[in-house]
């Protein structure tokens, strides 16, 4: 188990996009994935992309049921994950990051998605997603190309958390 420090804005190494898994199977994008879930567990998030750990391959980690009473553990691995398709009918969720601590805001994203992926073992997936665990998706993948949810505001909004995440990390370092 390897619970890894998870990069908070502003840090820049968020704004890194991900390169693609050459080899999905390979022992290190293993661990990537198995050190991504320990971290999201115990931060404790509904899911975690590799580039909040400081890694630029592109592999995310979610699980959108494991907070709820009764449910137990469902992991997924995203490796590579390609967006084919936005649906036109949006859906507007109040979003949170690990990487943005104590910061929520409703966004407004397409309610469905197609998407294509890896799996650990190299099988090549496409589904639809749709409700919180396509937002949800949207969300992750977003890090893979350098965005926060808190880009996806109107400017002002963006603008204020950005100043206050700002002054925040520059009191905790002081």
């Amino acid at each position: 188990m390897a619970i890894r420090e998870i990069l908070t804005y502003p840090d820049d190494r968020l704004r890194i996009v991900a390169r693609p898994v050459r080899d999905p199977t390979a022992p290190e994008v293993r661990q990537l994935a198995q050190d991504l879930a320990d971290t999201m567990y115990d931060a404790p998030g509904v899911g975690l992309a590799a580039t909040q750990i400081g890694s630029t391959l592109r592999v995310v980690v979610t699980d959108t049921e494991w907070r709820q009473e009764g449910a137990e553990r469902d992991l997924h691995v995203w490796i590579n994950p390609e967006i084919l398709e936005f649906s036109n009918d949006k859906e507007t969720f109040e979003e949170g990051c690990l990487s943005v601590p104590e910061i929520y805001e409703e966004v407004t994203r397409p309610a469905r998605i197609r998407l294509r992926w890896l799996d650990l073992d190299g099988n090549r997936h496409e589904s639809e997603f749709h409700g919180f665990e396509a937002v949800a998706l949207q969300h992750e993948f977003d890090h893979l190309d350098g965005k926060l949810f808190i880009d996806r505001l109107s400017p002002l909004k963006s603008n204020l958390i950005k100043k206050k995440l700002r002054k925040r990390k520059k009191l905790a370092a002081a």
